[in-house]
């Protein structure tokens, strides 16, 4: 299985951005986002502690969503 920082980068450099293109662009350019972790609960935790935008939580919870069917 693959970390979510993989899965999530297919999200990135959208010409007109979406939630998930802007929260994609955030990981990407943090260098302290835990990028090997499959672990919901860590991932979450570091997105409440840096949440770069107001409904960044709830975008994560939606693309982790994708993420469990996914990479299965």
């Amino acid at each position: 299985m693959r970390s979510f920082y993989h899965f999530i980068l297919t999200y990135r450099g959208k010409k007109k951005p979406t939630d998930q293109s802007r929260l994609a662009d955030f990981v990407f350019n943090d260098l302290s986002f835990p990028k090997h972790s499959t672990d919901y609960n860590e991932i979450s935790d570091y997105l409440e502690w840096n949440s770069p935008f107001t409904n960044a939580l709830q975008v994560f919870d939606d693309l982790w969503d994708v993420y469990t069917i996914k990479e299965k």
